[in-house]
This record gives C-alpha cells, sequence and structure tokens, in this order.
C-alpha cells in the first residue's frame, strides 16, 4: 500500500488549495442530532426548520409584506427598476401619459357597430342611446390612438442620438394612448418602456414594451419618480382621472421648482379647453400668469416632437445631436 506524502507546512505552495464547497470530512453540524441519542430530534428540528422565524428573510413574503419593513419595500419598489434601466443605457425618457380607453381604429369601430345595433333594436332605451353616443366619441378619439403611435415612432427614431445617452418612449405600460405610443416605437425596432403598478384586478401590460423594460410596481410613489427620474418632456393626451393626476403633479412640481422645467405638451386643444380652464385660473388669482405658461397645446405628433426638440434649443441645451443626413428630430 502506497503511504500518503506528509504536506510540508512550511511551505504554502505545496498546500493543496481547498475546493470552495466541498469538505473531506463533514462539520458536526451537517447531519441532525441522531435519533438514536434522543428519538424526538427528528421531529423537533422539522419542526424548527419549518418554521416561518427560520426563514432567510429575504425569502420570507410574509416577514416582508408587514408594515414594519414597509421601507424595505419601497427601497426594493426603487431599486429593481433604477439598475435595470441603468444597466440598459436609458439616459433620457420622453413621458407619455393617456387615456387607457383609448382604442384603435378597427377596435373603436366594432364597439360602435354593436351599440349602433344595440341601439336599433331599442330605439326608446335610454341607456342605449347613452352608449351609442359614448362609442361613437371613443370611435372620433381613436385618431389620439394614431397620434401617440406616430409620435413614438418620432421618439424611436432619434433614440441614439440623444446627448448624454439613449433616449427612448416611457408609458404606463398599459393599454389605449399608452400602447399606442410604446408600439411606435416597436414598429421601427425601437425598445421602449412600461411601469406598470399591481392593482387589485388582473391587468397585463401591452405587448409592445420591451420584455427587460416592463416593470411592475406596488407603490403609485415610487412609480410616479420613476416617471420624472429620467423624464425630458410629458406629453399628454386626452384621458381621464389617472392622466389628470400626472399632469397637474407634474405641473405642480414645475410651479413649485420642486423639478427643474421640462416640456410639457397637451395634445387636443379641444379636449383640454373642456377638461379645464387654466385662464380662468389665472383670472381668479388662483394661479399666476406665469403658470399658465408651463404647458402648450399641440394638434399632431410631428407639431409635439418639433416643439419639444426647439423647447430645449431655446434653453441653450439641444436635446438631440446635430444629424448631417436628416431634419432635426427625424
Amino acid at each position: 500500500m502506497t503511504r500518503r506524502r506528509p504536506v510540508n507546512h512550511s511551505d504554502p505552495i505545496r498546500l493543496p488549495p481547498p475546493h470552495p464547497m466541498a469538505r473531506r470530512a463533514a462539520l458536526p453540524w451537517h447531519q441532525p442530532k441522531s435519533v438514536q441519542d434522543d428519538a424526538t430530534a427528528a421531529d423537533a428540528v422539522r419542526a424548527i426548520v419549518q418554521h416561518a422565524s427560520y426563514r432567510e428573510a429575504d425569502r420570507d413574503v410574509d416577514f416582508l409584506a408587514q408594515n414594519d419593513t414597509r421601507g424595505v419595500r419601497l427601497q426594493l419598489d426603487y431599486l429593481k427598476a433604477e439598475l435595470l434601466l441603468t444597466e440598459h443605457g436609458i439616459a433620457h425618457t420622453i413621458v407619455v401619459f393617456g387615456g387607457t380607453r383609448v382604442a384603435e381604429k378597427r377596435a373603436a369601430r366594432r364597439q360602435a357597430a354593436a351599440c349602433a345595433a344595440d341601439h336599433a333594436a331599442n330605439p326608446e332605451e335610454a341607456a342605449a342611446r347613452r352608449r351609442l353616443s359614448i362609442a361613437r366619441r371613443v370611435e372620433a378619439n381613436s385618431r389620439y390612438y394614431d397620434i401617440a403611435r406616430a409620435f413614438g415612432g418620432l421618439v424611436g427614431a432619434a433614440s441614439t442620438r440623444a446627448r448624454g445617452g439613449r433616449i427612448t418612449v416611457m408609458t404606463g405600460g398599459g393599454p389605449g394612448i399608452m400602447e399606442a405610443a410604446n408600439r411606435g416605437a416597436h414598429d421601427l425596432g425601437c425598445k421602449s418602456v412600461g411601469l406598470n403598478i399591481s392593482l387589485p384586478h388582473e391587468q397585463y401590460p401591452n405587448p409592445y414594451v420591451a420584455p427587460e423594460l416592463c416593470f411592475n410596481f406596488h407603490y403609485f410613489a415610487i412609480r410616479k419618480l420613476h416617471f420624472l427620474l429620467r423624464a425630458r418632456a410629458l406629453v399628454v393626451f386626452p384621458g381621464g382621472y389617472g392622466t389628470l393626476d400626472e399632469l397637474f403633479e407634474v405641473l405642480n412640481l414645475v410651479q413649485t421648482r420642486k423639478i427643474a422645467p421640462l416640456p410639457v405638451v397637451l395634445v387636443g386643444e379641444a379636449y383640454w379647453r373642456r377638461v379645464f380652464d387654466p385662464d380662468f385660473l389665472v383670472d381668479e388669482g388662483m394661479i399666476d400668469p406665469e403658470d399658465r405658461e408651463l404647458f402648450w397645446f399641440a394638434e399632431t405628433a410631428e407639431e409635439t416632437w418639433h416643439g419639444i426638440l426647439r423647447w430645449y434649443e431655446g434653453a441653450g441645451a439641444p436635446l438631440l445631436e446635430p444629424d448631417t443626413n436628416q431634419g432635426p428630430g427625424a
């Protein structure tokens, strides 16, 4: 039998490097206490390792869901998206808000046709008449879907020309106007961002957000933070409560200079004139005349995009690098 040569401990080079995980001899705690020594040991150890207190903190969902750990959850909600956006080189965003109920033309026409048939079958029913009226308005407003889609394409086409890093469309990741803006970038093979929010009822992101850039937030506050951290402009299409919430919050933040001024464009002047009257607020002394200048109206995708570019040129900080082959923002 060959005898093992003793290790020369005076020469570290001759010491074999330990395996990173395995050991030649097991440590005492590698096996539970033997039932030969205590018949109750196996059940006791099983109860310990299966108890919630024994779970590692980051794997204990019940622990993380407590009120006392809300601060940790807020940090994680922020950090995951922040790290991934940085990893993918997203330096600037053009944030697009708008109604989830703004449908593309085909879907809007189908719904209007169904409501028209229902009304024809029940001509005296007020509810059927009301549904048809709304469906026709939704069909008329489908033009905003087309405008948002075209706008997403304009931003996508300029994605690699932004000064200081990549620029992309960012939306709430849902249907309607958000879908249209993400879709416009997707049409050109450009990636865009979607910030979903977890809600009590089931929801799905729209299919045009890049999978690696679609995030699902628990807290509205953290989602709102990410909307503005990289925002270089806010483009707001017709929408409801959620759209108004985001719009007025941004206007208030700019008004108070809590954030630096940025372009705020309201698409569809006729719609917005009926939603709120900023001139009335000025006349009533509720806002200053300069606060009326924090946004402007636009009607088309091109007018919106070129207005944003001119805003930055006027501020002496062009958003895009010069393009020697095409016109501005192409």
